[in-house]
Formats: structure tokens, sequence, C-alpha cells
């Protein structure tokens, strides 16, 4: 399977996105296990979580627990998954996100997060939200407290803009490794990020890339030139779209949600398309 890197560490080219199977309309235990389970037998190494990515307020963690599960009970070698967690952004369980990027939540929240996640260091761990009422210098440098400290290996943000990308950059010594924003053929504001990313390095992972839960299966319905080329290559609206993503640069590694075997099977089936110039052109005018 083709491969991109993280820092210093070599991923699939596509992830998976875990959270639809924590949030409302999540699966059973037994299938989300086995969508974990699919993405790994299909060569993903690449796992995105979050502390907050649960659906009732008691329930913090959910979707850490499911994984460290998920892969403890996987047949196969996992030495080469690298989970990225998130910390900074809370759920209370009514419905509403809140933000608490202050030093003092994002420490314990990482030490509960390894505790869940039964490592000794988180893999990659991402500052999940800006908080407006602590400075941003604070919160990422907590961050690189965690990371001078060996709890996590390596350090990313998301949901930044290009000026806070720069300064995480700076504030980590270098040390930022990648951008986690949401980015679709729906939403597309988050292209200076990506055009920051490919220029400095880091690794850009786009959210819900094809346009969230709701969206996703009205993806070639709603975006005719993602649709054409579907039919000229005999393949999906969202594999075109995956495919599109990685054709936009080398630092992209898209992380579709999914909470069934058969659609992270598909997802990850799209690091094969080949897109000629034509078609990207295309795409990137739809």
């Amino acid at each position: 399977m083709q491969q991109r890197q993280i820092g210093e560490t070599k991923v699939s080219a596509i992830g998976l996105g875990a959270m639809p199977m924590s949030i409302e309309g999540r699966p059973d235990r037994p299938r989300s296990v086995a969508t974990i389970h699919a993405a790994l037998e299909a060569g993903i190494t690449l796992v995105d979580t979050a502390d907050a990515y649960h659906l009732r307020a008691g329930e913090v963690g959910h979707n850490e627990s499911l994984i460290a599960e998920a892969l403890a009970s996987y047949g196969g070698d996992t030495s080469e998954v690298l989970v990225a967690t998130k910390g900074g952004h809370l759920r209370p369980g009514d419905g509403t996100w809140t933000v608490n990027g202050s030093p003092e939540h994002l420490r314990a929240a990482c030490e509960a997060s390894l505790r869940r996640l039964g490592v000794e260091a988180i893999g990659l761990y991402q500052f999940h939200r800006p908080d407006p009422g602590v400075p941003y210098e604070d919160s990422v440098g907590a961050i690189r407290e965690l990371l001078d400290a060996g709890k996590i290996r390596m350090a990313g943000i998301s949901n930044a803009d290009p000026d806070q990308i720069r300064a995480a950059r700076e504030i980590l010594g270098g040390r930022l490794v990648s951008v986690q924003n949401q980015f679709s053929p729906a939403f597309r504001s988050s292209e200076p990020e990506l055009r920051l990313c490919h220029e400095l390095g880091i690794a850009f992972l786009p959210w819900s890339p094809l346009g969230g839960i709701r969206n996703a299966a009205d993806l070639g319905a709603r975006y005719r030139s993602f649709a054409e080329v579907a039919r000229e290559l005999d393949i999906t609206p969202q594999q075109v779209t995956l495919a599109w993503m990685l054709a936009l640069s080398p630092m992209v590694i898209p992380i579709p949600g999914s909470s069934r075997p058969e659609t992270i099977r598909a997802s990850a089936a799209a690091i094969d398309v080949q897109l000629t110039k034509e078609q990207l052109d295309r795409l990137d005018q739809s």
C-alpha cells in the first residue's frame, strides 16, 4: 500500500477516522471492532481518534478505548499502527461541544488518553481546537512539555489557521508534524493551510474528507464532476474524492470516517486510483 509520512513515521496514505463509531448513530461494539480490523487488513496504519469522541457525558474516551480493544484483539501485527489522538475539545454529553486549552487540562487529558490506549507514549497527540480563553502559546506550550517529557512521540494541531501553524511550529521548536483541518469538495477554505503544510513539509490530515456522515453518500449527486470521473473509472465518487485529495500534495493523508468494514475497504482502495491531469483539472474547478 502507498505510504506517506508524518514526521519520520511512515503511514498508509489514507487513514481511518474512527469518530463515527462513538457518536450519534454509532454501531454496536462488535461491528466497530470489525471495522477497525478491516482497516488493518486493508493495510491502513493510521487511526484517528480523540478523547471527545463519545456520546454521553460519562463516557469520555469511548473511541480511544474502542481502538485499544480492537488493536489488542487483532490477530496480526499492529506494531506499525500509528494511533493519533487529540485533547482540548470537550463534549459534555448534551449535544454541545466546548473547549479547554489550559495546560492543566491538556496534561490531565494526555494522561487519561495514555491509560485508555494502554501505551507508554502516544504516537501522535494533537491540540484539538484553539481555546479563545487561553493564549495559543500556552496551549501549544503544554503540548511541547508533553513531547519533551516523552509522554507523546509526535505533536500536531487541529482546526488551525496559517498563523497558528507558524506559531505552533516555532513553539514546538520545528517539531510540528501534522495539521488536522476540515477539507472536502464542499469545504475548501482550508486550502491556504494545505498549501502551507506542503511548503513546510507538515502532514495535512483532512477531516470529514467526504463531507461528513450525513453528506458522504450524496457526494456524487452534489458534485457532478466527481460523479462523471467516477463513471469514467468505474469507481465511486467517494473514491474519486480521496484520490483527488492524494493528488493535491504528498503531504495530504485523508482520514475518512467509517463505521462499517465495507466502507473502509472501499476508502483504502482509493489509494490505487490514478487520475489524469484533465480529470484533476475538472475536479479542481468543480
